[in-house]
């Protein structure tokens, strides 16, 4: 039986799926074939995925619409975790949303592409590059009065450090922080410390680095695959286990902390079927310590 960790009292499996992947190149416009898409969506749900991350500026609007699309009317247990925080110009440019009335659009747009009434999850993204001069303490208040008006029923955050989550915690409770964190960057550790010693579910973004070359949000170069596979103490762990490189990287971010969720994210249906089944890869105590060396 798969690993679950509890996020507001409700048990959520640890493997989840990313939509990011789902729209066009650059995240931005529709697939280059839909019908895929939606294939690889119920074949998530009926390999026990339970927990789909997406967000209403990936596309815009397409993921959500290729999960309404797919999976509607919801299975009783799916979750759905989304953020706001992030927009999209024209040319596919991405630049923060948030300010309170930019914050309430974007819960919005999500409950209306996703056809709910309600979202699960909410995750406050921010955006370092652009953020505008709004105090952390308004935005997390915004989110606050919404889910007081029903609209939301737990709220995360996003690409955070400690004190912004300390912060955050004293206007509202916490469901969990998603944060870039992986094999080769450990940056966030502090802050997967802090939750799991909170009880928090800590998600990471990008857990296989990611194919783009940059940050598409702004930020440091990031590799992907291809780099975790250059890693001599990677290739060998996934040899001696007949796995393959991405599933021996998500199998040591569930073995980090009981608390961490991840949520890999492709439009390749092996990739899809690959990156499940690392669930079920155990690393023993040589395999976790050579690859926590690489830190």
């Amino acid at each position: 039986m798969r690993s679950t960790f509890e996020i507001g009292g409700r048990p959520i499996g640890r493997m989840g799926f990313g939509a990011m992947q789902l729209p066009g190149p650059g995240v931005f416009g529709p697939p280059r074939d839909r019908g895929e898409a939606i294939a690889i969506l119920r074949r998530a749900v009926a390999l026990g995925v339970d927990h789909i991350d997406t967000a209403q500026y990936y596309g815009p609007d397409v993921a959500n619409e290729l999960i309404r699309e797919a999976l509607r009317p919801y299975p009783d247990g799916l979750r759905i975790a989304t953020k706001v925080g992030g927009a999209r110009g024209t040319d596919g440019s991405w630049f923060a949303a948030l300010r309170p009335e930019e914050l309430r659009a974007g819960v919005e747009d999500n409950l209306r592409s996703l056809g709910l009434d309600r979202l699960f999850l909410v995750n406050l993204r921010l955006v370092h590059r652009h953020r505008p001069d709004v105090p952390l303490e308004e935005m997390v208040g915004e989110l606050a009065g919404l889910r007081t008006r029903g609209l939301v029923e737990l709220i995360g955050l996003s690409n955070v450090g400690l004190d912004e989550l300390r912060a955050a915690e004293e206007v509202t409770p916490i469901a969990c922080v998603q944060n870039n964190f992986g094999l080769l960057n450990r940056e966030s550790r502090p802050v997967l410390d802090a939750c799991r010693e909170a009880g928090l579910a800590f998600v990471p973004f990008f857990p296989l680095g990611s194919a783009f070359p940059r940050d598409p949000e702004g930020g440091s170069e990031l590799g992907g695959p291809a780099r975790l596979g250059r890693e001599g103490a990677v290739a060998r762990v996934a040899e001696k286990h007949g796995a393959t490189v991405p599933q021996v990287a998500l199998a040591w971010l569930l073995q980090v902390a009981p608390n961490v969720l991840v949520i890999p994210g492709t439009s390749s249906m092996p990739h899809l079927e690959e990156n499940v089944a690392a669930a079920d890869l155990r690393l023993d105590e040589g395999d976790i310590a050579a690859l926590d060396a690489l830190a």
